[in-house]
């Protein structure tokens, strides 16, 4: 059996939260591979070291639901994931934490943070959009020759947003790029929507939900794939 740590305080009436589970299930069945998850509250990774929490779990998920009852608990789970080379997926508020820890922690800019609960910080790395895109469908096109661009097997795909107001601050995005955080897919407007580090099997991020699909009874390609990977790199395989 694999075990799969979603990374968030979870909340029944948070639509991502309901679909997550499913999502696996789905991309699991589909391997014919046995996957249960956990959920890994995030004031628990600050209770204790993090491989205490989690050097179980073969893939790690950083779920919607920003903000978090603890975001250092939230990025201190990634960087778990990033140093260990753990599959790793973030999507929505994941995405976006995901891409303060790289700021800090590989970046090396400590007053990185996000402007939705700290609107003062000096560094911004996650601003508001331009616009809400929340609960809308979007289409986005993908950095050929990127892993994600892989997965997809196309360069437009069209994904939903969940509840979303916040992205990657564009003017971070060379240096990002520059380490490593590469840009795997950007929307209608060339904003950054999607983000892969290339210096890891599979630490990927997205701003939509792609759990969504789940709904329609769908296995997603990049779920999927996560899903592989973390069974791929388990012990013993």
């Amino acid at each position: 059996m694999y075990r799969i740590g979603l990374i968030g305080d979870y909340n029944p009436e948070v639509v991502a939260h309901g679909a997550i589970p499913r999502a696996i299930e789905l991309a699991a069945k589909d391997l014919g591979k046995q996957v249960e998850v956990e959920w890994i509250l995030t004031p628990r990774l600050l209770q204790a070291p993090p491989e205490e929490v989690l050097s179980d779990f073969d893939g790690l998920w950083a779920v919607p639901g920003s903000p978090y009852k603890s975001k250092e608990g939230v990025l201190q789970g990634i960087s778990y994931a990033r140093e260990n080379l753990i599959p790793f997926l973030g999507t929505c508020g994941g995405f976006q934490h995901m891409v303060i820890e790289f700021a800090r922690n590989v970046l090396g800019l400590a007053e990185a943070d996000h402007a939705e609960d700290n609107p003062a910080a000096s560094l911004l790395i996650v601003a508001p959009l331009t616009c809400s895109v929340s609960q809308q469908t979007h289409i986005f096109t993908l950095t050929e020759g990127s892993r994600i661009a892989r997965i997809y097997g196309r360069l437009e795909i069209a994904e939903q947003y969940g509840t979303c107001n916040y992205g990657v601050n564009a003017a971070f995005t060379e240096k990002l790029v520059e380490a490593g955080l590469c840009v795997g897919g950007v929307d209608t407007k060339g904003e950054v929507r999607l983000m892969e580090y290339v210096q890891h099997p599979f630490f990927i991020g997205t701003l939509f939900q792609p759990e969504r699909s789940a709904f329609q009874g769908i296995v997603h390609p990049l779920l999927k794939e996560f899903v592989f990977q973390a069974t791929q790199q388990a012990k013993g395989e």
